[in-house]
């Protein structure tokens, strides 16, 4: 039976409270506390209930309390003020990122993300992708960057987890009502649902769109589950990464060729478009694509113009991470989308294999997204480094060190991760300037300030709030399988306030290594087992619903746990999320985190857990590469960032490294206690990490990397290739068009350098060269002296460009070139020359994937 009308039923607001929606159905209240606390005094329980969730928790008053709060004068007035303070915040217009001549109300910037994480009572992300994501949102919004976000809105979000008697993970789907929580659906003047359609296989889906007001930036999310629709199209935002690779591939159309349709459908017209990740590479050629219809653009200038305003951030350091589709599914969902570009489906195929002319190579999201950006990144020194050497393919004729991939490395929105009593100890002794300018050096210097005594008071007091979860968790855990009483009496006592607690908390993949404590038990026995000096674990975290080999490690983690020994001092808490990250980064003492190297691409939770005064133990990867001292001044590295060719060698020996770290100096410096009982070692690495960690590792500090690196560039670039009628990308696209045909004809002869019986560090080396331009005029290529010291197989390990100016032409096409470069270390030394193509609107001359060396 099927009703014949559906209504939203809300509750009867008294007037004069009504600007509660205001301030529920903004995710400001996610990083800031005074919302949440307004909210929490009117009844701290429902509050919990709610899940922090203000609309759910709304709709839950009832409607005597709702009469009691609209004649509370002391309430009005502090909700009066909290509105006040979030109308000021969104009414505040400058920014430190400046885009001239961009439309007023219109966003430069689209960020297109398969996951969001803004808050738990809106649960579209998974882990690490889709937190940095919002923070990266929060972030735009405090900086007044004008950008807008695209993603889906996934009716059962990301699994919950529930652990079986023996340990082994299940997985359910909660279905939520999108009516209970922050974000409204789009209505048009008519108050009818925005919706557009997009073609699959010669089927219509139409989609609908949900938005979530954060801070000053909308986050728009797209919703196929509508009674208009097939049930198979139903399901496409049912679950975030689920489904077989068909759905996949269906829901990264939606993402990226839809999410372009969404813009349009909203009137938005935003300059440029970031893909976090390459989940919504379509999104570049339905630019083309729209460039090409309704600019009259032909495909080769419309390539230009949207690469040239492209920004793509690749996350993953893994190749099976990459998602890549068979051609045979391809051909069925694309191609004739592939002729509406103007091409053949074997050369659009192309665009998404390293090899383009490996017929049998499956069409890759990761190569098309960096095929149609001009502005690509890692999110870490490191990652940036394995991302080139992964991709290095895709430009085979380029070094490594020269593919276009850069790196700007992962932050954190320090308000949304750092704990209330440490914020309240923040404003005291940093200022408010550690919330609105936190990438500030002066500002994080300020933390020296803090009393010792005050700053290790306030943890412990976060490190009992943590043992109080857990054990409300494990009891809650219990109850609900109906455990014996004595088995809830028991949870009541695990793990002990006082206690060095080590927190481990993270995707289960299997080379994170969450078990690698688990590598000599009887060490670490011996650890827990010490009741003078107390150690205890906490792990949390979720394996892959197809991921078998991480459920097994959870297993193994969770059975050990249980046995008898262990109980008091060892705890796995199942369904980890961002409530559970939260009590975990603000009250351990010590954030382990053990990927092998050099797997992990950033990881962002030891930069919450630093925010927070908890110290990293790590092995040299992703962030903590960057951010750890030789003197173990701010957290302990385990090992050295070695990579083995043998796992199980490498898992021993960094067992064995962290055992004996945790042995000789974490244990000792935790329990090493002065006069007043405090750790003066352990609080000065707590304070050396905020005032050296805290300016860079953030998310206003990363967003403005953006905006300096890619975000502003190639806003100038669109810009000018849109100049009168776009004449400048059609002649950009012609002179690209001219280079391909054109390049196969250079050629360099005659390099020569002067002699020396010895060189000297410093001294000049002139370098002289002919090169045949075969017809491209000089101002149109850049030749360099390619030169560095050489490692012991004669390869560059170190290597400097330096330009060479042209000079007379001496026959038949070719021209004489001449520079010099400055050898500036001992050692052995070597050059060569190189000619790249040059064109005022190409910002990066490899990105052609043209070169000519000399031979």
């Amino acid at each position: 039976m099927q009703p014949i009308q559906v209504f939203s039923v809300v509750p009867r607001l008294p007037e004069n409270l009504k600007p509660l929606w205001d301030l529920a159905y903004n995710l400001l209240f996610s990083w800031n506390g005074n919302i949440v606390d307004l909210f929490s005094r009117i009844d701290a329980r429902l509050w919990r209930m709610s899940e922090n969730n203000p609309v759910r928790f709304i709709n839950s008053l009832g409607q005597e309390t709702l009469e009691e709060l609209s004649g509370d004068e002391l309430f009005l007035s502090r909700m009066h003020e909290t509105v006040d303070e979030l109308r000021a915040y969104l009414s505040r217009t400058t920014s430190v990122v400046d885009f001239p001549g961009a439309t007023p109300g219109q966003p430069v910037v689209a960020y297109f993300s398969f996951e969001f994480g803004l808050s738990p009572c809106l649960p579209i992300y998974s882990g690490g992708l889709g937190i940095l994501a919002g923070d990266h949102l929060k972030s735009a919004s405090d900086l007044n960057v004008p950008l807008v976000g695209i993603g889906l809105c996934y009716q059962q979000g990301y699994f919950r987890q529930r652990l079986t008697p023996d340990g082994w993970q299940h997985e359910r789907y909660p279905v939520y009502d999108f009516e209970q929580m922050p974000i409204t659906l789009v209505k048009d003047a008519d108050a009818r649902p925005v919706t557009f359609t997009i073609d699959l296989q010669d089927r219509k889906l139409i989609v609908q769109i949900w938005k979530a007001a954060v801070g000053r930036v909308n986050l728009y999310l797209m919703d196929t589950n509508i009674p208009e629709n097939p049930p198979e199209f139903r399901q496409l935002t049912t679950r975030l990464y689920g489904g077989d690779w068909e759905m996949r591939l269906q829901q990264e159309i939606l993402l990226g060729i839809g999410g372009i349709k969404a813009l349009a459908a909203l009137g938005l017209e935003p300059r440029i478009i970031h893909m976090n990740e390459g989940h919504s590479a379509f999104a570049g050629l339905e630019r083309i694509r729209l460039f090409m219809k309704d600019c009259g653009m032909s495909y080769e200038a419309a390539v230009e113009l949207a690469a040239s305003s492209c920004v793509f951030t690749t996350h993953t350091p893994v190749p099976a991470g990459n998602d890549r589709f068979p051609p045979d599914l391809m051909q069925r969902y694309l191609e004739p989308y592939a002729r509406e570009l103007g091409l053949a489906f074997k050369v659009f195929l192309a665009l998404g294999r390293e090899d383009p002319r490996d017929d049998a190579e499956p069409f890759c999201m990761t190569v098309l997204a960096l095929r149609l950006s001009r502005f690509n990144n890692g999110v870490s020194e490191l990652h940036g480094h394995v991302s080139r050497n992964m991709w290095k393919r895709v430009w085979p004729q380029f070094p490594t060190e020269d593919v276009p991939i850069g790196s700007i490395t992962n932050g954190v929105h320090h308000p949304s991760w750092v704990a209330d009593d440490l914020a309240v100890l923040y404003d005291r002794y940093l200022g408010g300037n550690w919330r609105e300018d936190p990438d500030c050096v002066r500002v994080w210097r300020n933390a020296e300030a803090i009393p010792d005594a005050e700053l290790w008071r306030t943890h412990e007091r976060l490190r009992e709030r943590l043992v109080d979860f857990v054990r409300h968790r494990l009891r809650q855990e219990l109850l609900q399988k109906g455990a014996r009483r004595s088995e809830v009496e028991a949870a009541e006592d695990v793990l002990d306030p006082q206690a060095l607690t080590i927190g481990f908390a993270r995707r289960f993949a299997t080379y994170k290594r969450a078990n690698l404590i688990l590598q000599d038990r009887d060490r670490l026995m011996k650890l827990i087992g010490d009741s003078q000096r107390a150690v205890q674990f906490i792990f949390a975290g979720k394996a892959h619903p197809q991921d078998n080999e991480g459920k097994k490690i959870i297993q193994q983690i969770v059975q050990f746990c249980r046995e008898g020994n262990c109980r008091p001092r060892m705890v796995f808490l199942q369904d980890y999320d961002m409530e559970v990250a939260e009590y975990m980064l603000q009250g351990c003492d010590v954030w382990l985190n053990n990927p092998r190297v050099p797997l992990e691409a950033c990881g962002t939770s030891g930069m919450k857990a630093m925010a927070n005064g908890v110290i990293n133990l790590s092995t040299l990867d992703g962030w903590w590469a960057e951010a750890y001292r030789d003197d173990n001044s701010v957290g302990w590295s385990i090992g050295r960032g070695e990579i083995y060719d043998d796992p199980r060698h490498q898992d021993f020996v960094e067992s064995q490294i962290l055992y004996t770290l945790l042995e000789t100096e974490v244990v000792p410096d935790f329990y090493d206690r002065g006069h007043g009982n405090l750790p003066r070692h352990w609080v000065r690495r707590m304070k050396n990490a905020l005032v050296e960690l805290g300016p860079m590792f953030n998310s206003h500090r990363m967003v403005e990397d953006y905006a300096r690196i890619a975000y502003i560039p190639a806003y100038q670039n669109f810009v000018a290739l849109t100049q009168q009628g776009f004449q400048a990308a059609k002649d950009l696209a012609q002179w690209r068009m001219d280079m391909m045909t054109k390049w196969h004809g250079l050629g360099i002869r005659h390099v020569t350098a002067q002699e020396f019986g010895e060189i000297h560090v410093g001294e000049p080396v002139s370098v002289a060269a002919e090169v045949r331009l075969n017809g491209i005029a000089p101002e149109n290529v850049l030749v360099e002296i390619y030169s560095g010291a050489l490692d012991q197989d004669g390869q560059f390990s170190q290597r400097e460009a330096v330009e060479m100016k042209p000079g007379e032409f001496v026959e038949d096409g070719w021209c004489r070139y001449s520079g010099a470069f400055k050898p500036v270390a001992p050692g052995r030394f070597g050059f060569t020359v190189r000619v790249l193509p040059r064109h005022r609107h190409l910002l990066d001359p490899h990105s052609l994937g043209l070169i000519r060396w000399a031979e």
